[in-house]
């Protein structure tokens, strides 16, 4: 049988811990997981998207060995569906927190079962812990000098302070 391989996209503008808790938890549903850091120049993202990968890249790095052989971390600037058909994944991976995200979410996967049938999105909900973090968040949080450090990892952290000092 062929391997399971998942796509998990998102902007990562920053990574949190939301994010990373869905990544550990989809490599449990599937063999193979890439996380697709998407452009997203529309969002006007806080950071670059070389850094976002770096990001994202290193926290994967900070789940274990084993886990990150398994993870894949990849930019992509195309239709969610043609990626997901250029690197092979059967699968799309989102993160549910609230009601509100499962009507953009059912939006979303409705178009992308029109464009093509062949690829399942799969639903994973947001840990209790995780379910209130969102990167706009701990952006606006940050800027505003409040504390971040429970939502992302200590290097995330360094670096969204870092990028606010420079403001």
């Amino acid at each position: 049988m062929p391997d399971r391989l998942g796509l998990y996209p998102g902007t990562f503008d920053p990574i949190t811990r939301g994010h990373l808790d869905i990544i550990q938890r989809a490599t449990r549903v599937v063999d193979r997981l890439v996380v697709a850091v998407a452009v997203s120049d529309g969002k006007e993202p806080l950071f670059g998207l070389e850094e976002r990968v770096r990001m994202v890249k290193d926290e994967v790095a900070s789940l274990g060995a084993d886990r990150a052989a398994r993870i894949e971390v990849r930019s992509f600037s195309s239709l969610l569906v043609h990626f997901a058909r250029d690197v092979g994944a059967g699968i799309i991976v989102r993160g549910l927190r609230a009601v509100s995200d499962f009507e953009y979410e059912f939006q979303m996967t409705g178009m992308n079962q029109r464009m093509t049938s062949e690829i399942e999105t799969v639903f994973l909900m947001a840990s209790e812990r995780y379910q209130f973090i969102s990167s706009r968040f701990v952006k606006e949080i940050c800027r505003l000098d409040g504390d971040i450090s429970q939502f992302v990892s200590p290097a995330v952290e360094k670096r969204v302070k870092a990028r606010y000092a420079k403001g």
